[in-house]
């Protein structure tokens, strides 16, 4: 059964991929028992062009939908000179619809693309957040320190990020908020095994904390190897609050108001699927 939200009480799913295969038969239904439920706001992530292209398409079809657009690491080969450019003109072109820029960083888990080419794109694309004054969305997978470094070597990060889909320790998580970084945890935080998790959704700073689901992956605990989806979200805000000894309505409202403040947009006032 999913956890009740009070009434007026509201959960922004920080990171999503809407525009993927797996939403495509029943979109509409996944939104409608989100909202029904509280989930409010969805940031939907681009991580090419034509996932970019979509996520704001997305969002201008839905008010309670918001779009991040950038080249996720796996496709640092291909990234062309002129690409880039492109993606910045497409922004510019749609700051109604843009709130951050990613998701974006470094993959040593696949591989997909050189180390090289992975850390040129990164360093490349933080820069062209910077100038367009977004926060940028970092892609994390087995490359803590470096994804630190670079970070580091192209701050200061003025507008803030986030880290996705956190999977450090807390040590990992004070060095990000000190690089003016908020973290988000993911259903990881339901499993059983997931023990450095549940220590930072403990003992985080509750100003730097956002909730997702990574959807389609990554469901949750009851859900556990089926397709993720932001109705879902709920499940983790309910671990968070567990492990913090706090109430679930606690988590929900501050986590709303750092997504409101990161990303410039009041998911709460987001309205109905439709315009």
């Amino acid at each position: 059964m999913t956890p009740v939200l009070p009434a007026g009480i509201h959960l922004v799913d920080s990171h999503c991929h809407l525009d993927m295969g797996e939403y495509a038969a029943d979109l509409s239904a996944v939104l409608e028992r989100a909202l029904a439920h509280g989930v409010t706001g969805i940031i939907t992530i681009g991580i090419d062009r034509d996932s970019s292209l979509a996520a704001l398409e997305l969002a201008r079809s839905h008010r309670c939908i918001r779009a991040c657009v950038g080249v996720h690491p796996h496709h640092a080969d291909q990234v062309g000179p002129r690409d880039l450019e492109d993606l910045a003109a497409l922004i510019e072109g749609h700051r109604d619809l843009v709130v951050g820029f990613g998701e974006i960083g470094l993959d040593f888990a696949k591989r997909y693309a050189s180390i090289a080419n992975q850390h040129a794109l990164f360093a490349r694309q933080i820069q062209v957040a910077k100038e367009l004054a977004l926060p940028v969305i970092i892609h994390d997978r087995d490359a803590h320190e470096e994804c630190l470094q670079i970070l580091q070597d192209q701050g200061p990060l003025d507008h803030g990020g986030v880290m996705h889909c956190f999977s450090g320790d807390m040590e990992l998580a004070r060095r990000a908020i000190d690089l003016n970084l908020h973290l988000s945890l993911p259903g990881i935080v339901t499993f059983k095994n997931a023990v450095n998790l549940h220590d930072v959704a403990a003992r985080l700073p509750l100003d730097r904390l956002l909730l997702e689901t990574d959807g389609p992956f990554l469901a949750p605990v009851p859900f556990r190897g089926k397709r993720n989806e932001p109705l879902y979200l709920i499940h983790t805000a309910q671990a968070v609050a567990r492990l913090r000894d706090q109430d679930l309505e606690e988590i929900a409202r501050q986590t709303t108001d750092n997504c409101r403040q990161l990303f410039g947009y009041d998911f709460s006032r987001a309205g109905t699927p439709s315009p």
